[in-house]
């Protein structure tokens, strides 16, 4: 039965090669899957431009994405116009594939807007506390369910989907939104992105089984899927996108992956885990099996991938000539975006602030 298999759902092999799998299919064509790999190559590029950025003093931080583009890219195009995403703070890739402007997240890990975005119909606000998106994103989908779209009676049905780590699948906040999505039959998808490591920890400290078993304990089903293989990614998230949009409940992803780089650029990863490991799964690669296998299918060359190089080339332009163009929100500023109407309360606490600010500059 879908969704309680014991084998992970492969579609491309490392070597470059479709093999079928008896429950999931591919159903896209040559041309998306171009269109797939040249939104994991720019999401690499983003990815290593914000890295140096922050090398360079320009962020405070990163959280890299290097080796996780296939889940991100794969599972981000299942997501249809009706749909809403709750990312954790990693998502980079599947911002990218959404349109959310590349700048936001610049803004965000230099510390000017503190996530004060706009425009978040589609793409809510990075989280930085670890699994708090989950319990959001149940109940916005319990809230869908309300407004009377989700269902085969709905005239354009909607789901919501939400990105956690292996690390997250450990806190209480993500565990209590599993309940209530299984109790309240929520459309809602958790896409758990397995990269093995917990900032220094190893997924085999955190669970005895493999994480997409858990589903099983709360009443939903479960799949592990290879998290490199972008084909299989999206054949699973269209699969429990579908489930969701028509009423059938929540559905646990495990895309199995790795994370190449660190944690973030406060972490060195050499510390915990062996260089060996690391070379295998560079084997790996999602953007070389993808390569591979369009290589051989005709689909790209050489002159493609030169011209991929040079649009990535700009796009590491583009990113560092929009440093010196970001503008600090102030704080008084972010107290006007905490809810649509004003409160008394809030205005209260706003007034307090900025009694507290001017103190502080007369002293």
């Amino acid at each position: 039965m879908r969704g309680q298999s014991h084998d992970m759902v492969q579609l491309l092999t490392p070597e470059g090669q479709r093999v079928q799998n008896s429950d999931f299919e591919f159903t896209g064509t040559t041309d998306e899957l171009v269109g797939y790999l040249r939104d994991m190559i720019l999401a690499r590029r983003f990815d290593a431009e914000a890295t140096a950025l922050q090398r360079h003093g320009e962020l405070g931080l990163w959280p890299p994405l290097l080796g996780q583009e296939a889940a991100q890219v794969g599972s981000a195009h299942a997501v249809r116009p009706a749909d809403v995403v709750f990312p954790s703070y990693r998502e980079h890739a599947v911002a990218m594939v959404l349109g959310v402007p590349l700048t936001n997240f610049l803004s965000l890990f230099r510390g000017t807007d503190g996530g004060n975005w706009g425009n978040l119909d589609k793409f809510k606000n990075y989280q930085i506390v670890i699994g708090c998106q989950a319990l959001h994103a149940t109940g916005y989908a319990m809230g869908l369910q309300f407004d009377g779209v989700v269902g085969p009676d709905a005239e354009d049905p909607a789901a919501v989907i939400v990105y956690h780590g292996d690390g997250a699948s450990s806190q209480g906040d993500v565990n209590e939104a599993y309940v209530f999505a299984a109790s309240y039959n929520a459309p809602v998808v958790f896409f758990c992105q397995n990269n093995q490591w917990a900032i220094s920890e190893p997924i085999a400290l955190q669970s005895r089984i493999p994480l997409y078993e858990r589903a099983r304990g709360f009443g939903f089903p479960g799949v592990q899927v290879d998290g490199n293989d972008v084909l299989a990614v999206k054949a699973v998230t269209d699969w429990a996108m579908d489930r969701a949009r028509n009423g059938e409940g929540p559905t646990f992803i495990e895309a199995f992956t790795y994370r190449m780089g660190a944690h973030t650029t406060s972490d060195d990863p050499t510390k915990y885990r062996a260089y060996a490991d690391e070379e295998a799964w560079r084997g790996r690669d999602p953007i070389s099996r993808l390569t591979t296998y369009l290589r051989n299918e005709g689909a790209i060359d050489d002159a493609w991938l030169a011209a991929m190089d040079d649009e990535a080339k700009q796009l590491g332009v583009d990113l560092r000539a929009a440093i010196p163009t970001l503008e600090s929100v102030t704080m008084d500023g972010l107290f006007q975006t905490v809810y649509a109407e004003e409160s008394v309360a809030l205005e209260a606490q706003r007034r307090e602030y900025l009694s507290y600010a001017a103190a502080g500059e007369d002293a």
